[in-house]
């Protein structure tokens, strides 16, 4: 069977294992979309069609910024906005927008949670509370823990800021391809590390919630290696397909593709 439609990033439900969706549009249309762990274990195809288009307007662009936006919807968009990467700026709460009041109201003037997860190391991160555990499944980690709860998105990225000290808040994502693990720490003894250092004003935010989220991803085996692929230097992927996790497609050979960092590629999935 043969798919064409603009790249988005795949979607998720949580399950045991998860399960995910390719998502596509014919440039901005919504397309069905197309059930992927089914075709794990299967032999595949993704072929670029030399074409972008920008996912916020639909034009066709020759290199997107960002998650597929246009030079230009990147500089303007909300979803690109410093307070994206760096929650800590966020002003919304006082009624300051960064770029667009309304967008910025319903995004981060909300409840948002800080959270521990095991990707490689154990990680420390900031979502909207209603993004859980979608974000968690994103970076592909294998175990979550909620550290606190605050009322808007400022707050959250304040507390994240005070913890970097502490704990690393980017993931290693070669060793989570590898699924190797650099902190074996169970989470709950890592939860109360972050609280001990946890500077005193935020002591009203802490979460009482002590679940740990398991996450198991579709995967048959994981690479020794890895070796990234852009559809610009490769315009055509093709394998048999060993696993999903994270936004990463895994094939056989070791060969890995971040399908959220090809938002807006046309492509034809074959299979």
């Amino acid at each position: 069977m043969n798919i064409t439609g603009n790249l988005r990033k795949m979607s998720s439900v949580y399950d045991k294992p998860i399960q995910y969706s390719l998502v596509l549009r014919d440039v901005l249309e919504m397309m069905e979309p197309v059930p992927l762990n089914e075709l794990v274990g299967r032999e595949i195809s993704i072929r670029f069609e030399n074409a972008i288009h920008c996912v916020e307007t639909g034009k066709k662009i020759k290199k997107s910024f960002g998650e597929g936006l246009s030079y230009d919807a990147w500089l303007t968009s909300p979803q690109a906005s410093p307070s994206i990467t760096r929650p800590e700026l966020s002003r919304i709460h006082e009624g300051i927008a960064i770029r667009d009041y309304e967008w910025e109201m319903e995004h981060h003037n909300q409840p948002h949670i800080v959270y521990l997860t095991r990707t490689s190391d154990i990680k420390v991160g900031v979502t909207r509370a209603t993004n859980v555990p979608t974000r968690w499944i994103d970076q592909g980690a294998v175990e979550a823990i909620i550290l606190a709860e605050t009322p808007y998105r400022q707050l959250a990225g304040l507390i994240e800021v005070s913890l970097k000290d502490h704990f690393p808040d980017k993931t290693h994502w070669q060793n989570m391809l590898r699924n190797v693990f650099m902190n074996t720490t169970p989470m709950i003894q890592a939860k109360d590390k972050a609280l001990n250092v946890l500077p005193a004003e935020f002591e009203d935010f802490i979460s009482d919630n002590d679940e740990v989220t398991e996450i198991l991803y579709p995967v048959i085996q994981y690479p020794v290696k890895v070796r990234s692929m852009k559809l610009d230097n490769e315009p055509e992927i093709q394998g048999k397909l060993m696993g999903i996790r994270g936004q990463y497609l895994m094939f056989e050979n070791g060969a890995v593709i971040n399908i959220r960092s090809h938002a807006g590629y046309r492509v034809t999935l074959s299979y």
